[in-house]
């Protein structure tokens, strides 16, 4: 490739990619809240946010990109636990992601709009968690 060909392609680069970057940040930003039970230096909190984050990869949401993730550790403290639930939602996010029946009860108290879905609770339905007068708590199981 000459000299001339190079700086033309580069050029050409220079000139679209503004417009490629206009075109991409057009896309809206997606919240996700994340309620965990446990401490952020917890070893198994960077295991769980691990395989979180790739997950979300997997279906095409990229933390930066398209999506923003707001993580809340509430640790054994319920007290924690209700204060990141009301931040959460009054944070504007789009759906909230709780583990465990110490995340999903503050959330539900704090609001029945923002949807919640949830894994590792044993019983929804005993908890209160799931039926009509308890949306949008939604159920997330392992197969």
């Amino acid at each position: 490739m000459k000299r001339r060909e190079f700086m033309t392609l580069i050029g050409g680069a220079a000139a679209t990619w503004p417009l490629a970057v206009s075109g991409q940040q057009s896309e809206r930003m997606r919240r996700i809240g994340v309620l965990m039970p446990i401490a952020a230096d917890d070893p198994e909190a960077l295991l769980r946010i691990a395989a979180f984050t790739q997950g979300l990869r997997e279906f095409g949401w990229i933390e930066g990109r398209n999506v923003r993730v707001d993580y809340r550790w509430a640790g054994a403290n319920g007290e924690k636990a209700r204060q990141n639930a009301l931040e959460l939602t009054a944070s504007a996010a789009d759906v909230i992601f709780a583990l465990g029946n110490v995340s999903v009860a503050p959330l539900l108290e704090a609001s029945r709009t923002v949807p919640i879905v949830f894994a590792v609770v044993p019983d929804p339905v005993g908890a209160g968690f799931r039926g009509p007068d308890t949306a949008p708590g939604y159920c997330v199981e392992r197969p």
